[in-house]
């Protein structure tokens, strides 16, 4: 089965000032269909918050790509399966492609299966220019805001029938940003004791996730608004930084191994919230900031032997993996609907900081369920 045109359908973002709740309805030409592509007609897609510093420009000037159809956590029915596929997805199937839809294929990144790191660069599911030697060489990428999404099939991930496609889907970007470094640093097995910063929507994947890995698990928030939340998604402990942190963390100090930072806060006390961890604990950072720099002592780091990492996004391996543990330990974002129509208001939402804590949109045209 295939798509009876080359002309799909989405929300775009014209200009910066998209961001504001004025996403268009308008109809584009995607990538050429090539031999490795799977087409999905779109169910559900979530909306992330790199959607936003992409639509506003936040990131870097997006002059030259707008319109711009965002959404890099699409989940859809298998409508088109190309001739080179081999991964076994077919036709009917449901299935999802997360915040990277293409690499070179060929690196050792690559090779390794960590195709997030891909030496030559990866091709982000929108706002991204194919530049493997195919048919679609030189193409734009387009996201999930729409009837249909077309890309690369190495990126395309099954979702399990234990798993809501409602729900996988913003697990596909902001539930695998935190489950990687979870997963490589040893949640609940070598790091014991685990502080999450930042209780938004990556934050609230990542307490759900310790918490089902075994860790004991602190919550460490700029309030107290979210400290209810908080606990029912897993934490025995939550500090408020507040405008204070070294007096929040008072007593806390050395008591954690792992530090996940969703935060996007580009003046946070790094030399005061290393201090929560334990000399050979990680702080790693998947938050980021518009502008600022984050700045420690080196001192901080030579009477402590703590380590500074980041990590970015997942591999298609992993989000296999995340998705068979949200099947087997029984996962559930926190999430709210919105139809595909009021993706402006969904947008303008988001923007204020009202999710509790992810919005995915629904496409009902296309059979998805609010």
């Amino acid at each position: 089965m295939s798509v009876p045109n080359n002309k799909f359908e989405g929300w775009a973002g014209m200009d910066k000032n998209s961001v504001k709740g004025e996403l268009k309805f308008i109809e584009y030409e995607p990538k050429t269909f090539c031999d490795d592509d799977i087409e999905l007609e779109v169910l559900y897609c979530g909306i992330c918050a790199s959607d936003l510093h992409t639509l506003s420009s936040g990131w870097g000037d997006m002059s030259k790509l707008y319109p711009q159809v965002v959404g890099h956590e699409v989940v859809g029915k298998v409508v088109r399966v190309g001739d080179a596929v081999k991964s076994g997805i077919k036709v009917g199937d449901i299935a999802g492609c997360g915040a990277q839809c293409d690499s070179c294929q060929e690196c050792n990144q690559c090779e390794a299966h960590n195709e997030n790191y891909c030496n030559n660069g990866h091709v982000g599911t929108y706002a991204g220019i194919f530049y493997r030697d195919t048919p679609a060489k030189g193409q734009k990428s387009y996201g999930g805001y729409a009837n249909y999404w077309r890309g690369p099939s190495r990126f395309v991930v099954s979702i399990p029938d234990n798993v809501d496609p409602a729900e996988a889907a913003p697990m596909l970007c902001g539930g695998a940003t935190v489950f990687t470094p979870l997963k490589q640093y040893g949640a609940g097995k070598k790091a014991k004791d685990v502080g999450i910063i930042g209780i938004g929507g990556l934050g609230h994947f990542a307490l759900l996730f310790a918490k089902a890995m075994g860790a004991n698990v602190t919550a460490i928030t700029h309030s107290a608004s979210k400290d209810e939340d908080a606990k029912k998604m897993g934490a025995t402990t939550v500090i408020h930084t507040g405008d204070d942190t070294a007096k929040a963390i008072k007593g806390h100090e050395r008591s954690l191994d792992l530090i996940v930072c969703s935060s996007n806060d580009p003046n946070m006390d790094l030399n005061t919230i290393v201090k929560l961890l334990r000399p050979h604990g990680t702080f790693c950072l998947v938050g980021a900031p518009e502008s600022g720099d984050m700045k420690i002592h080196p001192f901080t780091l030579l009477m402590s032997n703590v380590h500074l990492s980041g990590s970015a996004i997942g591999s298609p391996d992993t989000i296999r993996e995340m998705l068979k543990f949200v099947g087997d330990h029984d996962v559930h974002p926190w999430i709210k609907k919105y139809p595909l129509d009021k993706v402006n208001e969904a947008i303008v939402s988001q923007h204020k900081g009202e999710a509790r804590y992810r919005y995915v949109l629904v496409n009902e045209k296309n059979g998805g369920k609010l």
